[in-house]
């Protein structure tokens, strides 16, 4: 007796995922264990950034001296409140980067968003591409009378791994790199020796660039105040001055 074959069409494995987000023209790849959030409007890119394929270090990339902004490579224009200041740290993925700067007394804005690369007006796409040479940042308003620079280099050092090369855990690519970037000589003065502090504290070497403050670009809406505001799951992270709950770095 002949049996009727048939034919059962296997679904496709990206329909298991569930996309809460709009990812245009493209599928969801695997997620890697630490790699199931998923930024609004992030192209596949970002996501092998993460897996530790898309980014490149900016020296594999010949780079036209005609494609680089002069205003990206400019310096910080923008001007802080009467009698506060200014600076700019990158330790890895900003938002929880932020939320720390959040909880610190005498810390009146923070702010996160792109600096240190080529390419004028960056998106989040460009940034996660690894070719315009943008660092990931969190750039932080504070007022010198109550909080100390030396006060924000603290949590700096104690917020991230200062001696891993363009990387922070699972996040890959040079935005993820450590940087501190000075508005003022004392601020560079300051930064440098405690950078040397740190350095006898620690028995590998430090990879922390100490660059004057350039362009900052202030990143999408939806990544400012990230953890506090909710998260990927919706449960927001106190920033009450203070603080010092254990911070949820992807929410």
């Amino acid at each position: 007796m002949l049996l009727k074959s048939t034919t059962i069409a296997a679904p496709s494995i990206f329909s298991f995922f569930k996309q809460p987000f709009s990812i245009p023209k493209l599928p969801l790849p695997f997620n890697s264990p630490r790699t199931l959030t998923l930024r609004p409007s992030t192209p596949i890119m970002s996501w092998l950034n993460k897996l530790g394929f898309g980014a490149r270090s900016p020296t594999e990339f010949p780079v036209d001296s005609s494609s680089i902004s002069p205003i990206a490579q400019g310096p910080d224009e923008d001007k802080p409140f009467p009698g506060e200041e200014f600076a700019q740290f990158g330790a890895g993925c900003f938002w929880g980067v932020e939320l720390a700067y959040q909880r610190v007394p005498g810390v009146t804005k923070t702010e996160v968003g792109y600096t240190q690369g080529y390419l004028h007006n960056p998106t989040y796409e460009d940034v996660c591409s690894g070719t315009s040479n943008h660092s990931e940042v969190v750039r932080v308003q504070y007022d010198p009378k109550e909080c100390s620079f030396e006060t924000l280099l603290d949590v700096f050092w104690a917020r991230h791994d200062p001696t891993t090369l363009n990387r922070q855990g699972g996040d890959v690519g040079t935005q993820y790199r450590s940087g501190i970037y000075f508005y003022t000589p004392e601020q560079e003065k300051v930064a440098l020796e405690s950078k040397e502090k740190q350095q006898k504290l620690l028995n590998r070497n430090i990879v922390t660039e100490i660059l004057p403050a350039k362009k900052f670009y202030r990143a999408e809406k939806y990544h400012q105040q990230y953890l506090a505001k909710g998260g990927r799951f919706g449960f927001g992270q106190s920033a009450e001055k203070g603080c010092n709950d254990p911070i949820r770095c992807y929410g």
